[in-house]
């Protein structure tokens, strides 16, 4: 393992959906093929690793999403998915976004 950070920058992206937010990390995180796509294997990858050889090189994986859709306010899923990151090992900032002009 690398003493770095792996950083998947997801602002800007539309992110309805756990399905959309798997299909946002795969390529980045490398997640193979048969991965899971449900928090019981998200944290299998960021907690326990040996699932994704990109994830396994890093010491940090940071994770940057705006606050909308998925992970606007009182969406239950986003919310789950946000308690599987530690804050340590693996990071979720959320950005506020943009504001829409008056």
């Amino acid at each position: 393992m690398e003493d770095t950070e792996l950083v998947v920058d997801l602002r800007g992206r539309t992110i309805e959906t756990l399905d959309d937010f798997w299909d946002a990390v795969a390529g980045p995180c490398g997640l193979p093929d048969w991965f899971g796509r449900n928090l019981d294997a998200w944290a299998d990858t960021i907690h326990t690793r040996g699932i994704s050889e990109a994830i396994d090189r890093h010491a940090l994986l940071s994770v940057y999403v705006d606050r909308q859709g998925l992970f606007g306010e009182d969406r239950q899923d986003g919310q789950a998915l946000a308690r599987v990151f530690d804050g340590e090992q693996n990071i979720l900032t959320v950005h506020p976004g943009e504001t829409p002009s008056p």
